[in-house]
């Protein structure tokens, strides 16, 4: 699994990305057959001004199907990553586990797979 990590408004801290590598592996390690590439955005929204402010990003495209995305903000960046990587981990449990009872789902149309991705979003955001 590809994991790539990009900050904006400071600059990533080897330890910030370690943090970041480690939490997705072990959520997303048992699907590395099935996730091949996980996008990271990390933001500091009001920089030094402080608040809860620190986000999270985490993209997991699917061939055929939309992109899982999850969004979590927080005062702490680690706990950020922490949160979103778990929402994550259970939007793609509940994605491929759609797109193996119906597999011909894989070609929705464009506005199906946007439907699709808003579901998950707010399901995610209510499982908290």
């Amino acid at each position: 699994m590809r994991i790539d990590i990009q900050a904006r408004g400071f600059d990533l801290t080897e330890g910030l990305r370690e943090h970041t590598v480690r939490r997705l592996q072990f959520a997303l390690g048992w699907a590395n057959h099935d996730v091949r590439a996980v996008s990271v955005r990390l933001f500091d929204i009001n920089g030094p001004r402080g608040g809860k402010d620190k986000r999270c990003r985490i993209q997991v495209p699917f061939a055929g199907a939309a992109n899982v995305v999850i969004e979590d903000t927080e005062d702490d960046l680690y706990v950020a990553i922490d949160r979103a990587a778990q929402r994550t981990e259970r939007a793609v449990v509940r994605r491929l586990e759609r797109l193996r009872e119906h597999p011909h789902d894989r070609l929705v149309s464009r506005e199906g797979a946007e439907a699709d991705a808003a579901r998950d979003a707010v399901a995610a955001m209510g499982t908290d």
